[in-house]
C-alpha cells in the first residue's frame, strides 16, 4: 500500500481533490440536514457537524481518502443525549449535548495519545454486526412518525407504542413524498447516482413537487435555518448530570472511533492506502470539540462520503478540506431553498441509511456459520434497540471473548500431554523412546504446546494433581511461543510440588522471551531444579541420575543448574 502523508495540504492532486471534496459535499448536505431533523438540534447543527468534524479530521486525521462528518450511528446516540437532556433542562439541555458532543471528542484524542486506535476494531464481528443492525433499526423505527407525518416522539419503545394510533390516522402526503424519496435513494441505476448523487436528487425533486403539487398542504417541513456560521457556545454542565454527560462523552468518543476507523480500513482497500489509527482519532476528537463548541452535531468516518470521494478521484487530505468549504458556501446561500424541505423527504434519506446499515448479508449467513455467533449478534442487537449501546457492546464483547477463551482453552488442553511410557511417546525420536525404555515409569515427561494463557493453568493442575508414580519430572517448555502470568504460576506451583517429593525437575526452554519470564519466578535458586535446552538432554540426564544417583548432587549450585548442567 502506498502510505500517502497525512495532514499536510498537498496539491500534487488537486483536480482529483477538487471533483471527490465536490463529490462528498453533494452527499453530505442531504445527509447532514436529515440528520440534524432527526437528531432534534435542528437542521442546521448537521450541517455544522459537517463542516466542522469533516474540515479539523481531515485536517488533523491518519486517513488521506477519508471523508467526516455526522453519521447514523453517531447521531442516535446524541439523538438520545438531546432528547434525555432537553427533558430534564429545558432552557440549556441542548447546550449541554453539545457539551457531551465536546467530552466525546476529548476521549477519542485522549485514546489517540495512548495509542489506543490499533486495538479499537479488534473486536468479534458478531457483535460489531449487532451493534450496526441495532443502530439501522433504530434509525428505521425513528423514522417512522416523520414519514407518516407527525413529529418526533421519544425513543423506540415510546414510538412502537404510539405507532398503531400513527398508522390509523396518517399524513397520506407525507407518506407519498417519503416513499417516492425512498424509491429514487433506492433504485437510482449506479450510472446516474455517480453523475448526480440520489440524496441530493430525491432531495430536490421530491421537494419541487411538494411545493408545486402540495404548497398549501399541512406538511411539516424544515423551516427557515440560520444564515452563517454560528458563535460559539461554551460548555455548559449541571453537577446532577455531571455523571451521565460523561457516560454519553465516553460513548460517542467510543462508537465514533469504532465508526472511523471501519471507514479508515474501507477507505485502505478501495484507495490503496495506509492510514494511521491513532492520528485518525486525534483528528476526529479535534473534529468533535470544534463541532460541539460550535452547535454541530458530532461526526465520524463517513463510508458513502468517503467511497464517493474516492470514485471521484480524492487522494489527499484536501478533499475533505474542500468538502467543508462547499458545504460552508451551501450555509450562507442555502436559507431560503433548504426552508421548503419536508420532514418527510428526510425521513426516506434516513430510512435508506438505517436500511443500508443493517447488516443483512452476515443475517442471512450467520446461523450456517455458528450458532453461537448469531446468539451473540442477535443478543447485541436487542439490546442496542431496547436497552442501550454501550451495554450492548460490553455484554456482547464479554460473552464473545469468554467463547474464545473457552475454545482458545480447549485447543492449549489437547496440547498438554503428561508421557511416562515408550508407548505414549510414538511422536518422539527414537533416541529419546529408548530412554523411556530404560526405566519405565520412572520419567513423567510434561509437554506442552502452544501460546500458554490463563486457561491453560487450569489443566496444568488437573493433569499433575493424577499423577503421583514417577521420580523424575521433565518440564518441556521448548514449544511454547508466549506463556502467560497465569500459567506461569502453575507451572511453578508444579516444580515446587515435585521438589516437595523429592522429585528432581528438568525444564526444557529455549532462549528468548519464555525463558525470561521463567526466569523470573527464580526457580534456578532451588536445589534439584535443571534447566536445559533440549529434551534429549533432559531425558539422558535424568536416566543418568536414576542409574547412578550417587553421581550427581541433589544440591547443586545455582551457577551449574542456570547452565544446564547436570
Amino acid at each position: 500500500m502506498n502510505k500517502i502523508p497525512v495532514n499536510r495540504i498537498q496539491f500534487w492532486n488537486w483536480r482529483g481533490d477538487l471533483f471527490g471534496g465536490l463529490s462528498a459535499a453533494i452527499v453530505a448536505l442531504p445527509l447532514g440536514l436529515a440528520f440534524g431533523v432527526s437528531s432534534g438540534a435542528g437542521a442546521i447543527a448537521g450541517l455544522y457537524g459537517s463542516i466542522f468534524v469533516g474540515f479539523f479530521a481531515a485536517l488533523f486525521g491518519g486517513t488521506p481518502t477519508q471523508v467526516s462528518g455526522p453519521t447514523g450511528p453517531m447521531t442516535v446516540v446524541i439523538t438520545t443525549v438531546i432528547t434525555a437532556l432537553v427533558a430534564r433542562h429545558p432552557e440549556h439541555g441542548l447546550a449541554m449535548a453539545f457539551t457531551v458532543v465536546m467530552l466525546g471528542g476529548l476521549f477519542q484524542i485522549l485514546m489517540g495519545f495512548l495509542r489506543l486506535g490499533q486495538y479499537i476494531t479488534l473486536m468479534p464481528y458478531t457483535v460489531i454486526s449487532g451493534f450496526m443492525s441495532g443502530i439501522g433499526i433504530i434509525i428505521i423505527v425513528i423514522q417512522l412518525p416523520p414519514l407518516l407525518g407527525y413529529g418526533a416522539s421519544g425513543g423506540v419503545v415510546t414510538i412502537l407504542e404510539t405507532l398503531p394510533q400513527y398508522l390509523s390516522h396518517p399524513n397520506l402526503i407525507a407518506v407519498v413524498l417519503g416513499l417516492l424519496t425512498l424509491t429514487i435513494v433506492a433504485f437510482t441505476p449506479p450510472k446516474i447516482n455517480r453523475l448526480l448523487p440520489a440524496p441530493l436528487m430525491a432531495l430536490i425533486l421530491v421537494t419541487l413537487i411538494s411545493v408545486v403539487a402540495f404548497g398549501q398542504a399541512d406538511l411539516p417541513r424544515i423551516g427557515s435555518i440560520p444564515v452563517g456560521l454560528p458563535q460559539p457556545k461554551l460548555p455548559t454542565f449541571e453537577l446532577s448530570e455531571l455523571k451521565d454527560m460523561i457516560r454519553y462523552g465516553i460513548m460517542l468518543g467510543f462508537l465514533g472511533a469504532i465508526d472511523s476507523l471501519l471507514t479508515s480500513l474501507v477507505s485502505d482497500s478501495i484507495a490503496h492506502t495506509q492510514h494511521d489509527s491513532d492520528k485518525e482519532l486525534i483528528g476526529q476528537g479535534i473534529g468533535n470539540c470544534v463541532s460541539g463548541l460550535m452547535g454541530g452535531l458530532p461526526g465520524a468516518g463517513a463510508t458513502m462520503r468517503t467511497v464517493m470521494n474516492i470514485q471521484a478521484g480524492g487522494r489527499t487530505p484536501l478533499a475533505g478540506i474542500i468538502h467543508a468549504v462547499v458545504l460552508v458556501a451551501v450555509v450562507f446561500l442555502a436559507g431560503p431553498p433548504t426552508s421548503q424541505i419536508p420532514h418527510a423527504v428526510l425521513a426516506g434519506l434516513l430510512l435508506k441509511v438505517g436500511l443500508d446499515i443493517i447488516d443483512w448479508s452476515f443475517i442471512k449467513r450467520a446461523p450456517r456459520l455458528s450458532l453461537k455467533g448469531t446468539g451473540i449478534m442477535y443478543l447485541v442487537l436487542i439490546l442496542t434497540v431496547f436497552v442501550d449501546l454501550i451495554v450492548a457492546v460490553i455484554v456482547g464483547a464479554f460473552i464473545a471473548n469468554l467463547l474464545t477463551i473457552k475454545r482458545l482453552t480447549e485447543i492449549q488442553s489437547d496440547r498438554v500431554q503428561t508421557i511416562t511410557t515408550s508407548n505414549q511417546a510414538s511422536h518422539l525420536s527414537l533416541a529419546e523412546q529408548e530412554l523411556f525404555n530404560r526405566v519405565p515409569g520412572e520419567i513423567l515427561l510434561f509437554q506442552l504446546g502452544g501460546p500458554l494463557s490463563f486457561g491453560a493453568a487450569k489443566t496444568i493442575t488437573k493433569r499433575m494433581s493424577i499423577l503421583h508414580d514417577y521420580r523424575m519430572l521433565v518440564l518441556d517448555l521448548s514449544d511454547v511461543p508466549s506463556i502467560g502470568v497465569t500459567a506461569t504460576l502453575a507451572i511453578e506451583a508444579m516444580t515446587k510440588d515435585a521438589l516437595n517429593h523429592q522429585r528432581q525437575v528438568w525444564v526444557v526452554v529455549s532462549p528468548g522471551a519464555v525463558k525470561q519470564r521463567i526466569a523470573k519466578l527464580e526457580l534456578e535458586t532451588l536445589a534439584g531444579v535443571y534447566f536445559v535446552e533440549s529434551r534429549l538432554q533432559a531425558l539422558e540426564a535424568a536416566v543418568a541420575k536414576l542409574d547412578a544417583p550417587d553421581k550427581f548432587d541433589y544440591f547443586q549450585s545455582s551457577g551449574d543448574q542456570g547452565n544446564g548442567r547436570v
